[in-house]
């Protein structure tokens, strides 16, 4: 894989923005937002003009005017350069292509659920589904006030509705992970504390006793 010169996946978002036409970084992230972009990017104030600052530090894109609305102070435009279109081009090609390792913090906790045990693990995984029902309505809301209603092409939106799907596969193993903790088919190990640490003596069945 390219290790390129700059990696955060912010500055996809900017070049695919001056891609559409020219404009200054506060524009940007207005725009990010009203496409409910902030949910593929980090978007804020801070890491925009740095990102912003950043390509053009590598030729990316450039500076082509300077423009003042009313007294607000002036706003420099940008626009991408031949370098920074075949970066874009390049970049969005590679990371589709490819599966890449992300570290996701949810799989980290889950490699440990074992820690909370049976009742603690159904109670977080349970309220995790509550907030991932939730997530799920409002992006549906999201994508019929939006695609549905014609105000912007499914293409334009396309993320959003792959993250609903995610969140709905992820909603589905934790409703049948909760599930399985409650009818003994996820069962927890008998454990044994000593001045070592903690022994596993062997698998449980449903009622807890080892096999």
């Amino acid at each position: 894989m390219t290790r390129r010169k700059i990696s955060n996946t912010l500055a996809l978002a900017v070049l695919g923005l001056l891609l559409e036409r020219t404009m200054h970084p506060y524009e940007m992230a207005a725009i990010l937002r009203e496409r409910h972009k902030d949910s593929s990017f980090k978007v804020n104030s801070g890491s925009l003009y740095d990102t912003v600052e950043a390509l053009v530090r590598h030729g990316w894109i450039e500076p082509v005017e300077t423009a003042r609305d009313g007294r607000r102070p002036e706003r420099t435009v940008y626009a991408t350069t031949e370098l920074g279109r075949n970066e874009f081009v390049g970049w969005i090609d590679e990371l589709l292509r490819r599966p890449v390792a992300e570290y996701p913090k949810f799989m980290a906790a889950v490699s440990y659920l074992g820690a909370l045990g049976p009742d603690g693990a159904a109670a977080a995984l349970t309220e995790r589904a509550g907030h991932l029902v939730r997530r799920i309505e409002e992006t549906k809301a999201v994508l019929a006030d939006t695609v549905g209603a014609g105000k912007a092409p499914r293409l334009f939106m396309i993320e959003v509705e792959c993250a609903l799907h995610a969140w709905e596969a992820e909603l589905a193993w934790t409703r049948r992970t909760v599930a399985e903790i409650g009818d003994g088919r996820l069962s927890w190990p008998e454990v044994e504390r000593s001045e070592d640490g903690w022994t596993w003596t062997g698998p449980t069945d449903g009622e807890g006793t080892t096999r």
